[in-house]
């Protein structure tokens, strides 16, 4: 095995698409196959399992993906030793977030990185914000920005940025009426929710503790994927009130509260609270953990 092919892997156990990754790294989909059955043959194991719908890592394969991290990071410490950068902050940190995240939050996070620690480049991943924590907790990701759980993380740090509640937003003019309690909206209009997160999961609670039996027009990843259906007049969307704020199109809705019943968003900052890894990624975490602790991100 080389250090493309160990860079092959890394990225489809990413994406977990054998299309994008080869794509990506500009080869065939079949020559990717055949990179992935080379490392395989070497490994003496299954890395993946494949079906027609789906790609996803086994136990062994987890493994030999932490282990081509490792690999690449070493590389690349190698390297800025050999270029005489070795006291010097270098490298990549890789972030999750939201594209709304992407807007509103990082900018500033982005801009203080850039002027203390030039040397350190981004590699920003952005999914449906259920995807941050799990992202972070797998070391695909050493930052990422999302919503925070109410009982908190354990052994990761989080940071409060912006408080926002769950609104239902509908697009202005559909032709279903959204009049009265969140109860009797719930009840009666059709809804666009999340999969999966923290808004879902309160949703679910919270219908399942009143006997409501909601009308689920769509359910998408993703809160601007939620917002593009509702202006299709699907029906409601669930989202956080700052997604909308925004977005693209924030007139062309209009907003329904939720109440008490879902509560806010305390969206922030997470990553792991200690610091791990090579060297470089040390150093890398270190000077994260400086930005986020010397900036006043209330006033931000």
């Amino acid at each position: 095995m080389n250090l493309y092919e160990l860079k092959a892997f890394v990225i489809l156990t990413e994406t977990l698409h054998f299309a994008k990754t080869a794509e990506e790294i500009n080869v065939s989909p079949s020559a990717l196959s055949r990179i992935i059955s080379r490392l395989e043959e070497e490994a003496g194991t299954d890395l993946l399992e494949r079906t027609n719908r789906k790609v996803e890592l086994t136990p062994n394969g987890k493994l030999f993906a932490e282990f081509a991290r490792e690999t690449l990071a070493h590389k690349q410490e190698l390297e800025a030793t050999f270029r005489g950068e070795k006291n010097r902050i270098s490298g990549t940190l890789h972030v999750y977030a939201s594209v709304t995240a992407c807007y509103v939050i990082l900018p500033v996070f982005i801009k203080k990185l850039s002027e203390k620690y030039p040397g350190i480049q981004l590699a920003i991943e952005t999914g449906d914000p259920a995807g941050a924590i799990p992202a972070v907790r797998d070391g695909r990701a050493q930052l990422a920005v999302a919503a925070i759980p109410e009982d908190g993380l354990s052994y990761m740090e989080t940071i409060s940025l912006k408080h926002t509640p769950l609104i239902f937003a509908a697009k202005k003019g559909a032709d279903f009426s959204a009049e009265g309690s969140p109860q009797d909206i719930i009840s009666t209009v059709p809804l666009i929710l999340p999969k999966t997160g923290l808004a879902r999961r309160r949703f679910d609670q919270w219908t399942k503790s009143r006997n409501v039996n909601p009308i689920i027009a769509a359910e998408t990843e993703g809160n601007e994927a939620i917002l593009a259906l509702a202006q299709l007049g699907l029906g409601m969307g669930l989202v956080p009130q700052i997604v909308l704020e925004s977005g693209r199109y924030p007139d062309n809705f209009t907003i329904h509260s939720a109440g008490n019943i879902l509560g806010y968003y305390d969206i922030g900052f997470i990553r792991r609270s200690e610091i791990y890894g090579t060297q470089t990624a040390r150093k890398i975490q270190a000077a994260v953990k400086d930005i986020l602790h010397s900036t006043d991100w209330r006033i931000v």
